[in-house]
């Protein structure tokens, strides 16, 4: 297993959404499809997860479950591991290893009859070519759908990946990047569902602080790093989101709790605590001027003098 410090945090990022998807779709719908697609080397993530679907064997009473896997034809340590963890797996729980990478993944969804029922894809592509819009509609035929992608700065080239996303049916984004030493990736997670973008990045923040990695909000223009933190950082959401009032002059709480969620590192419950500290320093001014900060009260930011 690997012990590079961005592939220990990713693997536990996944091992944690899965924890939370898996039980979620096997009680919406009798069958559901976990796939996995690597471009390189999984380094140990492969196995964990699919040790992680082990833990519901009570919830598979009826139902059925097939968890994809796509790596290279002459990863022999990965096809030992496939094996061993495929020996553990309960009756319900289907598990096929196939080679390929993520550009093969809507060939396998189609053979495992995925589409119209719950899919979660987990796809690391680094080191390999940016994915197709076939791959991205090919998850997005689940029922519902979620996405975890993993890619090489700059996320595909610097396009805009968001309309892609989108266009295939998965509008609620947000993307994070690992940072250690001198190298980073970037998580993309995409989803239609907003409690499922609220669990990713609960995950995000809740993973075990490792040595030397931090996140970097792709949205923050000074770049700041952020140590992995309960309570993280609040920095680069206060210039977010000062950014965005001056972009559209005044925006509801639940605005601003939206735009936290999709377009930055953090969780929409940060907003409030922000905002908070904004409106004690005087920077912004909020309308009804008294109560709880609920999601109808306005924010403005208050002109500089």
């Amino acid at each position: 297993m690997s012990t590079d410090p961005i592939g220990v945090v990713k693997r536990e990022l996944l091992v944690r959404q899965l924890d939370s998807w898996a039980p979620a779709a096997l009680h919406r719908s009798r069958r559901a499809t976990f796939a996995q697609a690597y471009a390189g080397a999984d380094g140990g993530t492969a196995d964990a997860a699919l040790r992680v679907l082990v833990e519901f064997a009570d919830l598979l009473r009826g139902g059925r479950m097939t968890a994809l896997t796509l790596g290279r034809a002459d990863d022999h340590d990965l096809a030992a591991r496939h094996a061993a963890a495929q020996a553990e797996l309960p009756a319900g729980l289907a598990a096929h290893l196939m080679p390929g990478g993520v550009d093969r993944v809507p060939v396998a969804l189609k053979a495992a009859v995925a589409n119209g029922a719950p899919v979660f894809a987990y796809l690391d592509g680094t080191g390999g070519p940016e994915p197709a819009v076939e791959v991205l509609a090919a998850v997005a035929g689940g029922r519902p759908a979620e996405l975890l992608l993993v890619l090489d700065p700059p996320v595909w080239s610097g396009a805009d990946h968001r309309p892609r996303l989108a266009g295939v049916g998965l509008p609620l984004v947000t993307e994070v990047e690992l940072v250690a030493d001198d190298r980073a990736e970037v998580l993309v997670f995409a989803t239609a569902a907003g409690k499922r973008l609220d669990a990713f990045k609960n995950a995000l923040w809740a993973v075990d602080e490792y040595a030397g990695v931090r996140y970097r909000d792709p949205g923050d223009p000074e770049g700041h790093l952020l140590d992995i933190s309960l309570a993280p950082h609040p920095g680069p959401l206060r210039r977010e989101l000062l950014a965005r009032l001056a972009s559209v002059g005044a925006a509801s709480v639940t605005e601003l709790r939206q735009f936290t969620a999709e377009r930055t590192v953090y969780r929409p419950a940060d907003t409030n605590r922000v905002l908070t500290a904004l409106l004690a320093a005087g920077v912004v001014r909020r309308e009804p001027g008294a109560g709880r900060l609920a999601g109808d009260v306005t924010i403005t930011a208050t002109p500089s003098t």
